[in-house]
């Protein structure tokens, strides 16, 4: 069972491609083995929340909330670190915002 606010190592397939590569992501919610979550890039010219060493990222990230999608729980290769329960205030209301607009 995986929980909000856990960073998982995923297999994601890439949205203008076949390519299915090795990402993380935080996993938003789970039902029935079927995992939401929410992508993560090192790309800090991105849009999203930062995630910084202090967080437990192996370096400075974002995560997306505009790259939000389903996936098998079996896709997932390993957790790697759980937000704080402060990032994850911040995650929940920053996706709440983005679903009013």
């Amino acid at each position: 069972m995986h929980n909000l606010g856990e960073v998982v190592l995923t297999q994601l397939q890439f949205t203008d491609t076949l390519e299915i590569k090795s990402r993380p992501a935080v996993v938003l919610f789970e039902e029935n083995g079927n995992v939401v979550v929410a992508g993560i890039t090192s790309n800090l010219e991105m849009k999203g929340i930062l995630l910084t060493k202090k967080d437990g990222a192996i370096k400075e990230s974002v995560i997306k909330l505009n790259y939000i999608f389903t996936i098998s729980d079996k896709m997932i290769i390993k957790n790697l670190f759980s937000l704080s329960i402060e990032k994850k205030k911040l995650l929940v209301s920053e996706l709440i915002k983005k679903l009013k607009t």
